[in-house]
């Protein structure tokens, strides 16, 4: 495989989309303004000119007719991707997601499955209005039969994205827009797969584990370069919430003996509570600490005016790791 120019992250969804409906003509891709005008983060821009309007095309704002629809052409052997604008949206959708689309495989008996992929872009620190920047990663993940993927670079949105639409499964792929436009990074041309359930030690180290994904990893990244000279900071990023790399995140601690979850989304009943549930169940003797969590509120996300407030940053991260570090 040969690099092609560096890319943003955004611009890395529409090439991995781009790439796998010249793949598979059963892949299809819709929802509100994503053909005509490429969606409203241009994620799709250019698809419907390339692939016509039969495989790239604009839905009703109707987020559970398109997520209903999209479960009745998975059954019937199609492959689509639909796309829900703001995350935010998507709970009108959720009895198809819950009831029906996380469910066919199993009330069938295996006789059918859906595969198909809902994306969506989700989180803060873009000034949004209400109902755009909430982080419910915990919540999709919560429902038996849903896969979640959160990429955090270009590189692995690309890669994961492909395996997403060709699993077997439905899959929900959240993107972090706070990072759609940044930073570049080169990325594969043409066909190129990261398995879903795999983390990525984004930096090495030995004496604190750091876990995060999505935007939250730019912050997990420098709070490590920041510490360099006080402790080798290991950092993580998960990238598929569900099925989560618990291996990857046991073996790690088991090794520096410290962990630190950072996430966006809500404390309670979140990511960090189940990673640092596992660990304690799983590498309990070999600790130094216990294992902490550094998340957002338990509360709506802030308008624009105060969303600073929610968001952590590099300094909080620094503040966390430095109290797990001199327990």
């Amino acid at each position: 495989m040969t690099a092609v120019k560096p890319v943003n992250l955004v611009a890395s969804i529409n090439d991995g989309l781009r790439t796998e409906m010249r793949l598979d003509e059963r892949v299809i891709a819709f929802g509100e303004d994503i053909g005509v005008n490429g969606g409203v983060f241009r994620a799709t821009t250019g698809l419907q000119q390339e692939f016509g309007p039969s495989r790239c095309f604009d839905t009703p704002l109707a987020e559970s007719a398109a997520v209903g629809g999209a479960l009745g052409m998975a059954v019937a052997g199609l492959r689509p991707v639909v796309e829900i604008q703001f995350s935010g949206f998507i709970w009108t959708a959720f009895n198809q997601i819950v009831n029906h689309v996380a469910r066919i495989r199993t009330r069938t008996q295996g006789a059918f499955t859906a595969p198909l992929v809902i994306r969506m872009p989700y989180g803060g620190g873009v000034r949004a209005l209400e109902h755009h920047s909430e982080s419910m990663e915990a919540i999709l993940a919560h429902v038996p039969g849903i896969k979640v993927v959160i990429p955090s670079t270009p590189h692995d949105a690309k890669g994961l994205l492909i395996a997403a639409i060709r699993d077997p499964d439905p899959v929900i792929f959240m993107e972090p827009k706070r990072v759609y436009q940044a930073p570049r990074q080169q990325i594969p041309e043409g066909d190129f797969v990261i398995p879903l359930g795999t983390a990525r030690v984004a930096v090495p180290g030995s004496d604190l584990t750091i876990v995060s994904y999505g935007a939250q990893m730019k912050e997990a990244i420098a709070a490590a370069r920041r510490l360099q000279d006080e402790a080798s900071v290991e950092v993580i990023d998960l990238r598929t919430i569900y099925p989560p790399d618990l291996t990857a995140v046991v073996e790690s601690v088991r090794r520096t003996g410290r962990l630190l979850v950072v996430h966006e989304g809500p404390r309670s009943y979140g990511v960090g509570a189940e990673l640092t549930a596992a660990v304690a169940e799983q590498a309990f003797l070999h600790l130094e600490a216990p294992p902490a969590r550094l998340t957002g509120s338990d509360i709506v996300v802030p308008l624009p005016r105060h969303e600073r407030h929610y968001l952590i940053d590099v300094a909080d991260v620094v503040g966390a790791a430095r109290r797990l570090l001199s327990y």
